[in-house]
């Protein structure tokens, strides 16, 4: 973009920018991040393309400005870390919602596709699951316990082993969206179609009930962010795909800038379904209606957090601006 139309484009915006920092208005905090990270995107572009210009002084000297105002008043790190998953990060994961339901329906569609194969063929399950693994659970099934495979390992190794697994089965579908989204879509496919080939091999021996009631208690929250990481390399993928009036390497790294806070978002998520897998789903004699709350509860607090929280801000963002 050429110096010339970048400034007609957000000359007002700046200006506009200016006269709050330089005057007495009381500027709401909220505003004032946004408005930061506005500035220092624009500076970034600017530093990028036009580094001997006045214009990127001018930004530089902006968004010093919009800096010292939010760290005038910042007081702990502490509030920071919550600030960020509380606020700024949904905040900001508004304007990507249409990702979130772009992963959820493609996981969906495999979920289907694997449930399908394993429909057509038995078998399916064994080259998707592994014999190993199947061998082992038509084992335990015939010893009264199908789900006996989460009760072999001590709960502290299996809770550090799962969580470090599950998240870098996350960064893998995040990551892999650098190839133009195709290593994302790979990523959700693979796990989604064992997914479905898990559920359906445990309704055909009998057990879909017990299958669904034990491992449901720690994979709502752990499927949830899997599909979560999936819009988070869908949007970094955007940057080279969609990069709008921007180059396409300016573009890709603002994206994957937003997807590597996509990212942080989840992982607090990954240690809650560690935890539920190592301690809790192992104690396959809780009652149903106790299983059922622990996994409605995962649900509601998933879709809380990254749909409603997101546009509960959002509404009262824009309400607070157009007082």
């Amino acid at each position: 973009m050429r110096e010339v139309v970048f400034v007609k484009k957000n000359k007002d915006k700046w200006v506009n920018y200016e006269s709050l920092l330089t005057g007495n208005t009381k500027i709401n905090p909220d505003d004032l991040t946004v408005m930061y990270l506005d500035l220092t995107d624009d500076l970034a572009y600017a530093s990028t393309y036009y580094p001997e210009s006045k214009l990127t002084a001018y930004l530089n000297e902006l968004a010093g400005m919009a800096h010292r105002k939010i760290y005038k008043t910042k007081k702990t790190s502490g509030n920071a870390i919550k600030r960020f998953y509380l606020h700024d990060f949904p905040l900001m994961f508004y304007q990507y919602r249409q990702y979130l339901l772009f992963s959820f329906l493609v996981f969906l569609l495999f979920v289907a596709i694997g449930w399908f194969s394993t429909t057509q063929n038995l078998d399916f399950a064994r080259w998707v699951l592994g014999d190993a693994y199947v061998d082992m659970t038509l084992e335990n099934i015939k010893k009264g316990d199908p789900m006996a495979v989460y009760k072999q390992a001590n709960e502290v190794d299996m809770f550090l082993g799962i969580t470090i697994n599950n998240i870098k089965v996350a960064l893998y579908t995040f990551m892999m969206g650098i190839f133009l989204g195709l290593g994302t879509l790979y990523y959700l496919m693979r796990n989604a179609i064992m997914l479905g080939t898990f559920q359906y091999f445990f309704l055909k021996q009998g057990v879909f009930w017990e299958s669904v009631r034990t491992i449901w208690i720690h994979g709502t929250i752990e499927i949830s962010v899997i599909i979560v990481a999936g819009a988070a390399g869908f949007i970094m993928a955007s940057g080279i795909l969609m990069p709008g009036t921007y180059t396409r390497l300016y573009a890709f790294r603002q994206k994957a800038r937003d997807g590597l806070k996509v990212m942080v978002s989840t992982i607090p998520f990954f240690i809650m379904a560690g935890f539920l897998e190592s301690f809790v789903t192992r104690h396959t004699e809780m009652p149903d209606r106790l299983a059922v709350l622990i996994i409605l509860s995962s649900l509601v607090l998933i879709v809380y957090y990254y749909v409603f929280l997101p546009k509960k801000l959002y509404l009262q963002q824009q309400y607070e601006q157009s007082k």
